[in-house]
């Protein structure tokens, strides 16, 4: 048969000396923590797409002035050499 729990009293001398606890400041903080850390996150995910996007628009201008650059030289190639 179940026994019943044992009541607890304030005046218990085992707990006069500890303050109450209050966690509504540790709950506000690991809250806190929680959305500095998803901040990082997608902070770190943001960054890593752009950084993808700068490559690919970079890589298209290199390969732009590449075909600038041979589509001149091959011209002033025939021009001079009368091909």
């Amino acid at each position: 048969m179940a026994q019943p729990q044992a009541e607890r009293r304030d005046d218990d001398p085992a707990n006069a000396d500890e303050p109450p606890l209050d966690t509504s400041d540790a709950i506000r903080a690991a809250y806190r923590f929680q959305r500095a850390k998803r901040h990082v996150r997608d902070e770190r995910r943001r960054r890593t797409q752009l950084a993808g996007v700068r490559f690919a628009v970079t890589l298209a201008a290199l390969v732009f002035v590449f075909v600038v650059l041979s589509l001149t030289v091959w011209a002033e190639v025939q021009r001079a050499f009368g091909l």
